[in-house]
């Protein structure tokens, strides 16, 4: 990815001095050619297409936020019941996350995101403790949470 990247930035450079303007709007036509150009070649540059991976960390970041948003309100909503019924508890998440920085990505994820806390990952790595305000469903909370935040922790990743 870092290769592509320089490789798009050097081709947006090359178009500025090929068209001697040193403008920004000339550097971001550069870059906007170079991505083509990358695009049109991939097969010949080693390995995956290096804006696939930054859509999808877009991605990551816009789910992590729209999921912000759905659990504040939720946590509002308990919070001004008039009579709450929240069921708390500790649940056990199967990750299938490998490395470490991914597995302390989606506890960090977790953490932040309200009505929910990371509590221990295990010793093997392969399961996060969670602590939840609402569990209605153990089953429902486990597939939201590898629906979302696991698979575009992977799409980044991988």
């Amino acid at each position: 990815m870092a290769f592509q990247l320089i490789l798009n930035i050097l081709i947006a450079f090359i178009w500025m001095f090929l068209w001697e303007d040193f403008s920004f709007d000339f550097f971001f036509l550069g870059f906007l050619v170079g991505l083509v150009l990358l695009f049109i070649f991939n097969r010949y540059i080693p390995g995956r297409f290096y804006f696939v991976k930054i859509y999808a960390i877009c991605k990551l970041i816009y789910l992590f936020i729209w999921e912000l948003l759905l659990s504040n309100l939720a946590i509002v909503k308990v919070v001004y019941q008039k009579d709450s019924d929240i069921q708390p508890g500790i649940i056990a998440l199967p990750t299938e996350l490998k490395k470490n920085w991914e597995i302390t990505l989606l506890a960090n994820l977790i953490t932040l995101t309200p009505g929910t806390l990371s509590v221990l990952v295990s010793q093997d790595y392969r399961t996060i403790y969670i602590h939840a305000m609402d569990i209605r469903d153990k089953d429902e909370v486990i597939k939201s949470i590898k629906g979302t935040f696991e698979e575009a922790i992977m799409e980044v990743t991988r």
